[in-house]
């Protein structure tokens, strides 16, 4: 189908880019809703999704201008780290401002639309945060965890109205936010190499493979599939891989 009409959030940079770059492909009309919006080919949004206002007027605009909208994805976000210790109240409410709040007011402002269309979807960008406990990640995964919890809560509900809602579990994906992380750090090119080697493919997640799985859920070929988790982690959640000095060939299995 190429008559989609499909709304990004956080499709400035990184992941929400990618996903409006993913749709618009597939000849599906897009807009981006983001603090600072891209231009052409897409449809420019502005709006803040800590705001209730702006966001129910930033949605209402692009539905306007797609004449209506099929397909929703929460992407905006902020990261955090640190124990539980090391961010204060007001901290943890920016966070869960952003990344719940933020998806909540964005999809209360979408259903209506999403109502009309008939084969609706809803993508949220959760993590493998929520699913693997991650050191220095307390707050940020704590806010995943309650958008994994979300997406299973807004599947029921929305259902029977002809919406599916899903979502991703990215694993640690080379992205704008991440690389600033990796700037900030005593040694950028060990961080680098550790948060390749965490995860079992030996490499960060790209921001396209992310985009590939949010497009396959959000479009008609995921027609069956609501309340789901996609991990795109690199084997990360599921693997339990031996050191590599440990792994032996089946060869030298047989020998020993």
């Amino acid at each position: 189908m190429t008559d989609i009409r499909a709304l990004v959030t956080g499709g400035g940079s990184g992941i929400g880019l990618a996903t409006a770059e993913a749709f618009a492909a597939r000849g599906w009309q897009v807009a981006c809703l983001d603090l600072n919006p891209p231009g052409d080919p897409f449809i420019a949004v502005k709006a803040d999704v800590t705001d209730d206002d702006q966001v129910r007027a930033a949605v209402a605009e692009a539905a306007e201008r797609m004449g209506g909208l099929d397909v929703l994805v929460n992407n905006a976000g902020i990261g955090a780290q640190g124990t539980i210790e090391d961010n204060p109240d007001a901290e943890w409410q920016r966070v869960f401002d952003v990344n719940v709040l933020g998806m909540v007011r964005v999809s209360r402002a979408a259903l209506p639309y999403l109502r009309e269309s008939g084969h609706a979807s809803i993508v949220n960008t959760c993590s493998i945060a929520a699913t693997a406990g991650l050191p220095n990640r307390a707050l940020y995964s704590a806010t995943k965890g309650a958008v994994l919890s979300l997406t299973l809560a807004m599947a029921a509900d929305h259902v029977r109205e002809g919406i599916r809602v899903n979502c991703v579990n990215p694993g640690t994906a080379d992205t704008p936010w991440v690389g600033r992380l990796l700037d900030a750090a005593d040694d950028p090119e060990a961080e680098r190499a550790a948060l390749n080697a965490r995860q079992p493919m030996g490499r960060m997640v790209s921001a396209r493979e992310v985009a590939a799985a949010i497009t396959y859920l959000a479009g008609p070929e995921a027609g069956a599939t609501t309340g789901t988790s996609l991990a795109v982690d690199g084997g990360m959640q599921g693997l339990r891989l031996r050191p590599s000095n440990e792994v032996h060939t089946p060869q030298e299995e047989a020998k020993s």
